[in-house]
């Protein structure tokens, strides 16, 4: 008996620091950020009581319809995610566990952060108006394009910003606009001469415009696995990789000629 019971109290003591080990771990923070599907927004429309796109120097048309960006909500990057926030959240389709590098590439600080994301958008939003001009053949010594989206970070937005400018300028080019009437979201970078590059968090964005009332989803084709992983249902999705694919795939919804791709 006397033996027995050393041995347990030495089991006992041996499992107190393991106990206290593992404790702490899941106490302590880790280099994860957890992201969900975030705010949505209407280029063609107004964001917090702000027009996004407007235009002067050229005439503008309405539009009906709706050209929605999306984003994705992530823990900041000073927040404390342990691993109880990793384990609570790895396997919800509604939430992302990804390095927090991944999710702020650039900087130390918060404010660093902050200047780095603006800095993004701001050469997000030149180069889809130059993007858009190019596309229409129009000078962009005579038309001036303003662009404003309130606390949205990046360059994710480019894309839509694009096709913005030009449902506004032009729409199809026969007086109708390019969404057809519906509600088409999307993500991707954009270049100056229209090239369409990949964003990341797109699983999460599908659910995001699927939410806010999309049917259709521009996704940058390299991105195709992932947006299917978790595709709402009702969300079709339409790889894109150049302004001018993604303008051939919008007509062909609209007038239901010519084949469409799909991922």
């Amino acid at each position: 008996m006397l033996s027995r019971l050393t041995r347990l109290q030495a089991v006992a003591v041996c499992a107190l620091p393991v106990v206290a080990l593992l404790a702490t771990a899941a106490l302590a923070p880790l280099p994860f950020s957890v992201a969900q599907p975030g705010m949505t927004a209407n280029v063609l429309g107004e964001n917090q009581g702000t027009q996004v796109i407007t235009v002067s120097g050229a005439p503008t048309r309405k539009t009906s319809g709706q050209l929605r960006m999306v984003t994705i909500e992530a823990t900041g990057p000073d927040a404390k995610v342990t691993f109880g926030d990793v384990l609570g959240n790895w396997f919800r389709t509604d939430r992302a566990v990804m390095p927090r590098d991944a999710v702020y590439p650039s900087g130390d600080t918060v404010k660093e952060i902050e200047k780095h994301n603006a800095a993004q958008m701001l050469q997000s939003q030149d180069a889809a108006t130059q993007a858009a001009l190019k596309y229409l053949g129009l000078s962009a010594g005579k038309v001036k394009v303003t662009l404003k989206l309130a606390d949205v970070g990046g360059p994710s937005a480019g894309l839509l910003f694009t096709l913005g400018i030009i449902d506004k300028l032009e729409g199809d080019g026969s007086g109708g606009d390019l969404t057809g009437g519906r509600t088409v979201a999307g993500t991707g970078t954009i270049d100056a001469d229209g090239t369409v590059g990949a964003v990341g968090g797109v699983a999460l964005k599908t659910q995001a415009a699927r939410r806010d009332g999309a049917s259709v989803f521009l996704v940058p084709k390299a991105e195709c696995t992932d947006a299917k992983a978790e595709l709402p249902k009702g969300l079709r999705l339409v790889p894109v990789t150049t302004l001018k694919t993604a303008m051939t795939s919008l007509t062909a919804l609209r007038t239901g000629k010519g084949s469409i791709p799909s991922c």
